[in-house]
């Protein structure tokens, strides 16, 4: 990214945050990005790192849900090399869930698109 958004950028530190071991902190770049984007490529954006650090299993889904519904409301290439990731994570959320007929189908979508599930 050559001049990343707001959002983008706390997404970014949030990162950083997060390999420091601040996790809390990464928790509120995230929440911060989420509240910054500016439309739905950045609320995809900002949706999926939320959905990344939520303790509880549902609350993921619903995040990484939103993150995919503000990724198919883009409408141009901008997500399509987030999708695979996308589809990982609902996978993850569901499979946590014991939701495993649904979790495959998202791993399954993933792998159409050339990344396959590696269980842990």
């Amino acid at each position: 990214m050559d001049n990343p958004s707001p959002a983008a950028s706390l997404c970014i530190q949030g990162t950083q945050a997060e390999y420091q071991g601040r996790i809390e902190a990464a928790r509120q770049l995230y929440w911060q990005a989420w509240e910054a984007a500016r439309d739905d490529y950045e609320a995809c954006i900002g949706a999926h790192y939320v959905a990344h650090l939520q303790e509880r299993a549902q609350d993921q889904l619903l995040w990484n849900q939103e993150a995919l519904a503000r990724a198919e409301k883009v409408g141009d290439d901008r997500v399509r090399t987030f999708y695979p990731s996308l589809y990982l994570n609902l996978g993850r959320s569901h499979e946590l869930l014991g939701n495993l007929v649904e979790a495959q189908k998202f791993y399954d979508l993933a792998a159409e698109l050339g990344v396959k599930h590696q269980p842990e």
